[in-house]
């Protein structure tokens, strides 16, 4: 009895805990929101896990079996299309191969093995579009070759397979035209994050039996130059082919087909953007073209210029073997220079002393001073500075006409007395100008003094990389025009846009010149026999603030914003030196002291005055003969 009523209780027991449990379960059970909110979480997974699978798959090629999906039949078919490169066609297929870095979006064509897509991602356009360097078949990359079958075949059109692997930073991708599994021609592609630079290889194994030495191979490299910047015309300017060649060299095509050798890397330079091949093996020659796709720049708006390079292979072994590199990225000095590969030498700072300028000076100075001030301040800041180191090279041109003025007098009087006698009037008036210390010579050479500077940041601004969409005050775009005003219609050599930094610049050249050039007028005295300079010096102050206007209005407004800051703070030093440095009477008297004193002449002209006198003496002759 007692055992019958302990399993009763054990089986009352068993049922209220039972009961609680499926009270406490329906109590908890998720409600139709919360239900929704988990499907959807799980649904996110799911989406989650096949994208990663996606992009995994995308980037790594499905492995076909020969036959798959290839009958017999098809297959001898494409052994009589492609003979033994047949294989690789029944493993490929036709989808792209996408990978990408933190600084590079790149898409490879199974089809040709090749980069079919580049995107810079850390860059848009003027119209806030992502900067493509290749996209929508603008470029392409092949290798003619023959084979022993006697075939001609393009590597642009085979099928590669594609194999895409990562080891840490690097990821690699390994495109292979198959011959069988140990036989192939590959492109491997190294990609590392932080870095604009692809390690490229074209290597071929097994290949002996297939290709033909006997026959040329050529590596064939084109590409059409995607407009990026809001003036085509200005890009174009800046958009050619360089190249370093004969151990250092630098080059570049601006137009027309060039032969090189010795070459270590070919760039296609699109203004601030650019596409380089680097070789760790030279190439012995290679043959390049760029031609000007810009016509006409209201209708040609989509590619500024095409680029074409065609370089031999050697064969080492009956294989192909040859290590490179790809760069794709920005036209910045700081970034190319630091490869260490004359990589440099596709940002144009000019040759030679300006060049040296541009890197040694104002690079650097220019770097320091965008650190911790607007670009806009800092091309300001610049110029003062420029400007105030050479203010003394103003001031001894400022000099030399004062005392070229007070001389007039003087050099107008021998030239009435010895009218009947030119070289006489010369001689005198080179030994006048000599004793006075005032020599025409004495006023070009501060100027002459100023054209590497000027030249070197002609060349600078439009190359400034940092200068490339950066805004001040009305301008939004220091690399490319400001405008104040569009207009309707399309003035030749102009534009259809008004910018105002332009006119500044040529208001101020208008002044500057005024000052100048009045001084000058002045101060030479019209030579018989010679041109009107002062009519011509006339026709220039007029004539170059609207050439300045023209020329300018479609370049790039940090440079005008110089040429405007450089001319206003030149006729402030010319005022200041005039006004409150110079004293005619003071400089009038030092000259007459000069006169006083025998002054003995330099070598230079002491030839100058033997060489009047002969001409004298034969013209005198030449008088008594008639």
């Amino acid at each position: 009895m007692e055992e019958k009523k302990l399993d009763i209780n054990s089986i009352i027991g068993f049922v209220l805990i039972f009961g609680i449990l499926a009270y406490m379960l329906w109590q908890n059970q998720p409600s139709p929101e919360e239900l929704e909110a988990q499907e959807k979480a799980k649904q996110e997974q799911v989406e989650a896990e096949q994208k990663e699978k996606e992009e995994t798959l995308v980037t790594t090629a499905t492995d076909y079996t020969v036959g798959s999906g290839v009958d017999s039949l098809q297959m001898i078919q494409l052994k009589n299309k492609l003979g033994a490169f047949a294989y690789s066609a029944s493993q490929s297929n036709d989808k792209e191969t996408v990978v990408e870095s933190d600084l590079l979006a790149l898409k490879f064509s199974n089809k040709g093995g090749y980069l079919s897509e580049v995107r810079l991602k850390q860059f848009v356009d003027y119209d806030s579009i992502p900067i493509y360097i290749i996209k929508d078949n603008n470029a392409s990359f092949n290798i003619n070759f023959g084979t022993t079958d006697s075939r001609i075949l393009n590597t642009k059109d085979l099928p590669f397979v594609p194999q895409v692997t990562k080891n840490g930073n690097v990821t690699v991708v390994s495109m292979k035209l198959k011959v069988s599994e140990s036989q192939f021609l590959e492109y491997r592609y190294e990609l590392k994050q932080g870095d604009y630079m692809i390690d490229f290889a074209i290597r071929s194994q097994g290949l002996s039996n297939v290709i033909n030495s006997s026959q040329a191979i050529n590596l064939d490299w084109k590409l059409k130059g995607y407009r990026h910047a809001k003036s085509i015309s200005y890009e174009n300017r800046y958009t050619d082919i360089h190249y370093d060649y004969e151990g250092g060299k630098a080059d570049y095509t601006r137009d027309g087909e060039d032969e090189i050798e010795d070459v270590a890397w070919i760039g296609y330079k699109q203004h601030f953007f650019s596409s380089a091949l680097l070789t760790d093996t030279r190439f012995k020659n290679v043959t390049v073209k760029t031609e000007n796709l810009v016509k006409d720049e209201t209708i040609d708006t989509v590619y500024t210029k095409s680029f074409a390079a065609t370089i031999p292979l050697e064969l080492q072994g009956g294989e192909i073997n040859q290590t490179m590199d790809w760069y794709y990225g920005p036209s910045d000095f700081k970034v190319l220079n630091k490869y260490d590969r004359n990589l440099d030498e596709l940002v144009p700072f000019g040759w030679g002393l300006f060049g040296w300028i541009n890197r040694y000076i104002f690079m650097p100075l220019f770097g320091f001073l965008g650190g911790f001030m607007s670009y806009g301040i800092a091309i300001v800041v610049m110029t003062v500075l420029v400007k105030f180191l050479l203010s003394f090279v103003q001031y001894k041109q400022f000099l030399s006409q004062a005392k070229m003025k007070i001389l007039k007098p003087e050099l107008d009087a021998i030239r009435e007395k010895h009218k009947d006698n030119k070289m006489k009037a010369q001689q005198e008036t080179m030994a006048l100008q000599n004793k006075a210390g005032a020599s025409p010579m004495a006023g070009c050479l501060p100027a002459l003094i100023q054209l590497p500077v000027f030249y070197a940041l002609f060349q600078f601004f439009p190359s400034a990389f940092d200068l490339r969409q950066k805004s001040f005050l009305w301008v939004d775009d220091l690399s490319s025009y400001d405008v104040i005003a569009n207009l309707p219609f399309n003035i030749p050599f102009y534009g259809n846009h008004v910018s105002l930094f332009p006119i500044l610049a040529s208001v101020a050249i208008f002044f500057y010149m005024r000052l100048t050039t009045g001084q000058n007028m002045q101060s030479q005295p019209q030579q018989e026999g010679m041109p009107d300079m002062a009519k011509m010096m006339k026709y220039m102050m007029y004539f170059s603030p609207i050439m300045m206007l023209f020329f300018f209005n479609n370049y790039a407004s940090g440079l005008s914003l110089y040429y405007f800051i450089s001319n206003v703070i030149s006729i402030g030093i010319i005022l200041v030196i005039k006004n409150f440095i110079l004293d005619e009477d003071k400089i009038h008297a030092d000259m007459q002291e000069k006169k006083k004193k025998p002054k003995k002449q330099g070598r230079f002209q002491k030839k100058m005055a033997e060489m009047m006198e002969q001409a004298e003496k034969q013209k005198q002759a030449q008088k008594k003969g008639k």
